[in-house]
């Protein structure tokens, strides 16, 4: 359970949520989205109270969930994956639908490659991008992901990550529910410590990685690695490469 927690995601930011396993972070996004439902408190979603809405009319507000362990539809092609992604979001199917695919296939080239086939035997990284995509295909003004790093490759990680980074440049809000919290918090805007499911920590993606506590319980003791001022997209993308290449069981 998650217990008076006060947390806001504007446009074009990232928002990460850090914490332990069983912390409360997918408990958060999971109500944020509608999977699970309140016992109290409130969610406002574009100046409207959301908390009593069903998952599929808070998708139709703009509001797209990628879940942990990606739950792709395996006996689908990726094209049918995409083309249930945009079936209940705010983009309508048809020819609006079609150029959502477009879009989407933009970021992945691998998916626009293989959109007849089946996905049974994509890799964990193909999977997970799928995924993402299929959420874009609602075309979100709130995005979140839920540790969409889990089990990837220290390349794949680093594509994820530089993927995150150039769709809040685009404008999209981005809450992020992620493990790697060195990672994370090098490119979140704000972040939100959460234990035993209360929010213990709140600031800038950079200060809490200056962040005595923040190093010992999350980053191993090390922080020499971690960029320390706001960084521009191609610094951004630098800064991870030297922290995966330095932490090769990252991810």
């Amino acid at each position: 359970m998650v217990h008076d927690i006060d947390l806001t995601v504007q446009p074009g930011e990232i928002v990460t949520l850090i914490g332990a396993n069983g912390a409360g972070k997918s408990t958060m996004v999971k109500s944020i989205s509608g999977l699970l439902r309140l016992h109290s408190g409130q969610i406002v979603f574009g100046g409207k109270r959301i908390e009593n809405l069903s998952p599929r009319a808070r998708v139709q507000l703009g509001i797209a969930h990628v879940p942990e362990g990606r739950q792709t539809f395996t006996g689908l092609t990726v094209a049918e994956n995409l083309e249930l992604g945009g079936l209940i979001g705010r983009g309508r199917p048809g020819r609006h639908q079609a150029k959502r695919i477009a879009d989407v296939c933009a970021r992945f080239p691998v998916l626009g490659e293989r959109m007849n086939e089946v996905v049974v035997n994509f890799s964990g990284g193909q999977h997970q991008m799928l995924a993402i995509a299929r959420g874009l295909m609602a075309d979100p003004i709130l995005l979140i992901l839920d540790e969409p790093s889990l089990g990837l490759s220290p390349t794949l990680v680093e594509d994820i990550f530089r993927l995150i980074s150039s769709l809040r440049e685009q404008g999209v809000a981005i809450l992020l529910s992620e493990q790697n919290a060195r990672l994370s918090l090098a490119i979140c805007d704000r972040g939100y410590v959460i234990e035993n499911g209360r929010v213990t920590m709140s600031d800038t993606g950079h200060e809490l990685l200056k962040s005595n506590v923040i190093v010992e319980k999350y980053l191993g003791g090390e922080a020499s690695l971690i960029p320390r001022r706001s960084l521009r997209h191609d610094e951004m993308v630098f800064a991870l490469g030297r922290l995966l290449r330095a932490r090769p069981e990252i991810g």
